[in-house]
């Protein structure tokens, strides 16, 4: 019987830190099913959902505490396996967001969500400098699904008013899982 655990790792970005973590997995017959990773700054984030054999739960745990003393902190919290009906019946859409950055875009977005009842299942965010004025440009993107209930206009207009608001361009469309 297999455990599913979500690892969360975060410490100073360095070349093989993937290599790893992803070995200590191995070492206790795990499997990394879905991750997120990224440096951030000078610091290096991973988000892992991990199966293990039960036997190997606590073994695994114990493995990773070494890397404490390299200035990593992590958490580790087990969790079922996906319930593919909590959803059921709910439509994927993707929202991609581009502007000048500023403060409150991501909070007046998911706020928005939030309040509809909408849930957010990925959101990735990102700054560069432009290319010719150097002004930091902001760009989201997130994996939103929507009640069956919540008509397509009940929550898109207050969106695109939301753009407005915050002068940022936010495209919706139906998300198809590629």
């Amino acid at each position: 019987m297999s455990k599913h655990l979500v690892l969360t790792l975060i410490g100073p970005d360095q070349v093989g830190i993937v290599e790893k973590i992803t070995e200590k997995v191995l070492k206790h017959k795990g499997n990394v099913e879905e991750s997120k990773m990224a440096r951030l700054g000078g610091e290096f984030a991973m988000l892992l959902l991990i199966s293990v054999p039960e036997q190997e739960f606590e073994k695994i745990n114990t493995s990773l505490d070494d890397l404490k003393n390299e200035g990593f902190h992590f958490f580790i919290k087990e969790t079922r396996p996906k319930e593919t009906d909590k959803y059921g019946g709910w439509l994927p859409y993707r929202i991609d967001v581009s502007g000048a950055d500023h403060e409150g875009i991501i909070n007046s977005i998911t706020h928005h969500l939030s309040e509809t009842g909408i849930n957010v299942e990925t959101l990735d965010t990102n700054t560069s400098a432009a290319p010719m004025s150097g002004t930091l440009l902001f760009t989201m993107t997130a994996i939103v699904i929507v009640p069956p209930h919540i008509t397509y206009n009940s929550w898109l207009d207050p969106l695109d008013a939301i753009a407005n608001e915050m002068h940022v361009n936010i495209d919706v469309s139906p998300y198809t899982g590629k």
